[in-house]
């Protein structure tokens, strides 16, 4: 997962405030410009210890770590300076955001205003490097830019729960190279219809689905950074099953849709925490439906897509990097339902598989790109199927196993997904094939 691109400046003085820059503006006159802030940095900053104070002084020719975890950072540049002197600061911790920086420039110029301004920087990942001009302009910075994040999980995955002739709580692992291990035994509360999304950077939880042909649960169990599967933690939400999962806001997930006791279709969602905490149902947004699927896209948003209400659809609602969801967008590509959603190259999704009438199960794809835009049919690789499942696996590939297809029944195959987003066909299933019911899946490191 690539991280936020870059950063905002915001100065302060007593007539308002002037905005100087826009996310991902390197504030330089030229091209030229940030040719030499790479070569200043090649000249040598002397970095300092982590600071994680409220207040701390800059000496020029340093380099500063500012860890925000637990408040924000007032900086106060030096009192004097030469033209040439250069201090650089970087955010530790990726929460600047959260807690930012403010730059209190000690009676000099920054950027041309005085120092009753108030400079301020808030967005996650900012490299931020400042050269003193001279008196005029003072403080200017040649370098304001959020780093990329590389990518902090889905570099192995998971497929668990679902329907044999019984309901299971089996998990497979999935390797850093795709590949599909035995069967391990289940932890949890055996159940179907589930569905499955990555949190907290790092690991993965299960939620919600059926114990029974009547009885719909809320319960979900968390998957460490190890794939460990734990015991059943009591829900929070509306019981049901035949729903949709998918990351956001990097760290976060989202549950949504499916099938209730009090409808065969509902739009509510449920939040989880970047510590895996689900919480209450949040009123929906978009049509009810179940038998949907979801992916990630854009490094922290996502989208559902697809689905059954009383007939097939093929909408799609997109999520914002708050968790909150859009209204009904039209779909492109074929409408159907009992299909997989998945995340590939590091910031992009692609829906896959699934079942439309009346021609069938399906094998056909379509691309999510990393703004949100579903593209067109991709003609389908692999065996046609539906209530299969898919998650991210190397850090930037897909694959989606099981599934059922008629008449063969229940299946273990898997195709795996390039980082370019190509399928691939049908490899030979390891571990319990499931049936007709959907299982669940999602990466974690």
């Amino acid at each position: 997962m690539s991280g936020i691109i870059g950063s905002k400046l915001n100065i302060r003085g007593s007539g308002g405030i002037a905005k100087l820059g826009t996310d991902g503006q390197v504030l330089t006159s030229s091209g030229a410009g940030m040719a030499a802030a790479f070569e200043d940095l090649a000249a040598g900053i002397s970095w300092q210890t982590i600071e994680t104070g409220s207040t701390m002084t800059a000496v020029a020719g340093n380099g500063y770590w500012i860890d925000t975890t637990s408040n924000a950072c007032t900086i106060t540049l030096p009192a004097s300076a030469s033209n040439g002197d250069e201090i650089m600061f970087a955010d530790y911790a990726r929460n600047w955001a959260t807690n930012g920086i403010t730059i209190d420039s000690n009676g000099l110029n920054y950027q041309g205003y005085d120092d009753t301004a108030t400079v301020e920087y808030g967005t996650d990942g900012t490299t931020l490097h400042i050269v003193y001009s001279g008196a005029t302009n003072g403080w200017i910075p040649t370098l304001d830019k959020a780093v990329t994040k590389i990518p902090t999980y889905g570099n192995e995955g998971i497929f668990g729960f679902g329907f044999t002739d019984t309901y299971v709580s089996i998990t497979n692992l999935v390797s850093d190279v795709g590949v599909v291990s035995d069967d391990t035994t289940g932890v949890g509360t055996a159940r179907r219809d589930l569905s499955a999304s990555e949190y907290g950077g790092d690991k993965g939880i299960f939620a919600f689905g059926a114990t029974g042909t009547t009885t719909k649960v809320s319960m979900s169990n968390l998957v460490s950074n190890t794939g460990v599967v734990a015991t059943d933690t009591t829900g929070v939400g509306t019981d049901r099953d035949k729903l949709a999962a998918c990351g956001y806001g990097e760290d976060k997930a989202i549950f949504a849709y499916g099938h209730a006791d009090s409808a065969p279709g509902v739009s509510v969602s449920n939040l989880v925490s970047n510590a895996g905490v689900v919480a209450t149902d949040v009123t929906g947004v978009g049509s009810a439906r179940r038998y949907l699927a979801a992916c990630s896209y854009g490094d922290d948003k996502g989208i559902f897509g697809f689905g059954y209400t009383s007939g097939v659809v093929g909408m799609t609602n997109l999520v914002s990097n708050l968790g909150v969801v859009a209204t009904d967008v039209t779909a492109v590509g074929t409408s159907r339902y009992l299909l997989a959603g998945g995340e590939y190259g590091g910031d992009k999704g692609i829906f896959g598989f699934g079942y439309y009438s009346p021609g069938g199960y399906i094998a056909i794809t379509n691309l999510v790109s990393n703004l949100g835009v579903v593209a067109t049919d991709t003609a389908g690789v692999g065996t046609g199927r539906g209530y299969l499942a898919a998650c991210s696996y190397g850090g930037d590939k897909g694959i989606f196993g099981f599934g059922y297809n008629s008449p063969t029944g229940g299946v273990s195959m898997t195709n795996l997904v390039t980082n370019l987003g190509v399928v691939g066909t049908d490899v030979t299933g390891v571990g319990t094939a499931r049936g007709e019911s959907y299982l669940g899946a999602c990466s974690f490191s």
